[in-house]
């Protein structure tokens, strides 16, 4: 696909937004993808990392095998995801910390904006579409509600969360983050990442290397085969999410982690019943402002509608 420098350049500011949303605990860049179009792309692009690039490398040179991987795609996106990661990150952290009630309201008016953006590229709701987005509701609903397992180290475990935490990251509305807390992982990364642990790092990445590679495939199946009860499930899991997102909550239990004090237990309240400040007339500005955030990407992104397949039996 021929694309000029300023699509490129717009591709990186897409990886820069899903970066920051990565490094945002309970908010998945995927849901950052499908806002912004490339969703699909992404997708197809990973699942067609094979040994068929190797031997395109070898009959027809690098430059063939660069454009059967779509290359340039990926260089740019990933670009912008590094970005975000490496400068947004203790930003992200800091506001997160110091203004979580105002950061939160923001992130829920983007997410409730997205549950709207994902179920809109549905043509036709029916009785199936709205079992399935009830289905990946009660699912995300309880993937975010469930406490966090005890800490594990050995190798197998490490790149079985890699591979698991990598899944979630691409689905919209899952966090890979939040999932590394679930499966007990989370404190292992983290301290391999400040304590610069090559090998725990390689073992999640390697995990995280082969999740992503085979559940690629199994998401580019499904759009080409049942397209609308994907994005059905898909606009479940955004909602079901939204408890995580929600800004007024109780904490009921922490653990320290090194120097980073995690929430094991909260659980969510009306602002009337929030202990502090509850910010209640700025928190919904910025609900608004995040739901008005997606209405102006989708105008102004130059995104491609999503394509659905004309012969696809769940239309």
């Amino acid at each position: 696909m021929q694309r000029t420098f300023r699509e490129y350049f717009t591709i990186t500011l897409k990886g820069m937004a899903m970066g920051a949303a990565d490094v945002v605990p309970g908010v998945s860049g995927g849901t950052i993808a499908f806002i912004t179009g490339i969703y699909q792309e992404l997708i197809g692009t990973i699942s067609g990392v094979d040994l068929s690039l190797l031997k395109t490398w070898k009959a027809k040179g690098f430059k063939a095998m660069w454009e059967q991987l779509n290359g340039s795609f990926i260089l740019a996106l990933f670009t912008g995801i590094l970005i975000s990661v490496f400068t947004l990150m203790r930003l992200t952290n800091f506001l997160l910390e110091e203004h979580p009630v105002l950061i939160w309201s923001f992130f829920f008016g983007l997410i409730l904006a997205s549950v709207w953006f994902v179920a809109k590229q549905i043509p036709k709701w029916n009785f199936k579409m709205i079992i399935a987005l009830l289905v990946g509701a009660v699912f995300a609903y309880y993937i975010v509600s469930l406490p966090p397992s005890e800490s594990a180290t050995s190798n197998w475990f490490l790149f079985i969360a890699g591979a698991i935490a990598i899944c979630a990251m691409i689905l919209p509305g899952i966090s890979g983050a939040f999932i590394l807390v679930l499966l007990g992982a989370y404190k292992t990364v983290t301290e391999a990442a400040q304590d610069f642990d090559l090998k725990t790092l390689g073992i999640v990445a390697l995990g995280a290397v082969f999740g992503l590679l085979s559940f690629s495939h199994i998401l580019k199946w499904l759009f080409k085969h049942y397209s609308n009860i994907t994005l059905a499930v898909l606009t479940g899991f955004i909602a079901g999410s939204l408890n995580k997102i929600w800004p007024w909550k109780k904490v009921l239990e922490t653990e320290q982690y090194g120097e980073k004090i995690l929430i094991i237990k909260e659980v969510s309240v009306l602002p009337g019943n929030f202990e502090g400040n509850s910010y209640l007339f700025p928190a919904i500005i910025l609900m608004l402002s995040g739901f008005l955030l997606i209405l102006i990407l989708e105008r102004v992104a130059n995104q491609k509608p999503i394509q659905q397949n004309a012969t696809n039996p769940d239309s």
